[in-house]
């Protein structure tokens, strides 16, 4: 038995709202493989409340308008996603991604009050004289979980690297509590021991990321593995309740017990 989504209160699918999230790695001041970024939730907040998380958030208007603009050889959406994952991790982490030139602290914070501004994220790169370079953006996923009640997010994820980069970081205090950087296998370990909350797709993504110790690695691989649309789904099998996902999309771990 296979069961896709649990229909809201009116009997129709969950609304699809497009999102975006980037992993960002970079190499481990310590040695060892290197670390992600993580963002840990605010309890308050409706989707994944005190769950960590890989920065992002909704692709807006403005967003896809900025992508029109740019244009980069990717169509509208796409390149609307990935803006979105730049903006949204600047908002919430202070990091700035993806530009043609490396910015400054001093332009970074500045884009990102900026954003709050009239002229949103556009004007901030136009007064900071800065260009988006959205090819550094890696894709490596796309999941559309259709298991929630009234809205699902369709979440495009991507990959970014930071190289030996030491970046100052300051979280956004309205949706977030704690950003930290840690190994994929670091980041289950605690999560395994109740140290933290991490969603399903979070936790997939993290297993797939566990199978390299370097960016490098994991950018060939998401290279060689074309991106498709996951959309787990609930299965019973010999009486237990399974959400999985497809068997050959990247991933070594593909369906888990639920209650």
């Amino acid at each position: 038995m296979t069961d896709l989504y649990s229909p809201n209160r009116s009997g129709k699918p969950p609304q699809i709202i497009p999102a975006a999230t980037v992993i960002i790695f970079r190499r481990n001041p310590a040695g060892g493989p290197d670390q992600i970024l993580m963002v840990e939730r605010s309890a308050a907040m409706r989707f994944a409340g005190g769950a960590a998380v890989f920065p992002g958030g909704r692709v807006d208007q403005a967003d896809l308008a900025l992508a029109r603009g740019i244009g980069n050889g990717l169509d509208v959406a796409e390149a609307g996603a990935r803006i979105a994952a730049i903006r949204e991790t600047l908002e919430e982490t202070g990091l700035l991604l993806a530009t043609s030139q490396p910015p400054s602290l001093r332009q970074a914070q500045a884009a990102r009050a900026a954003c709050a501004g009239p002229g949103g994220f556009s004007g901030a790169l136009d007064d900071l004289g800065l260009s988006l370079a959205l090819d550094r953006l890696i894709p490596f996923a796309r999941w559309l979980p259709m298991h929630h009640a009234d809205r699902a997010f369709d979440t495009r994820f991507f990959l970014a690297d930071l190289g030996t980069g030491m970046v100052d970081l300051e979280i956004d205090a309205t949706e977030n509590r704690h950003l930290f950087w840690a190994s994929a296998a670091e980041v289950l370990e605690l999560a395994d021991e109740g140290k933290l909350s991490i969603i399903f797709p979070t936790r997939r993504n993290l297993e797939r990321l566990n199978q390299f110790d370097a960016f490098s690695d994991c950018a060939d691989h998401a290279r060689a593995v074309p991106v498709r649309t996951i959309t787990p789904a609930f299965e019973t099998i010999d009486g237990v309740r399974w959400l999985t996902i497809p068997d050959d999309v990247g991933y070594p771990v593909t369906r888990q017990a639920v209650g």
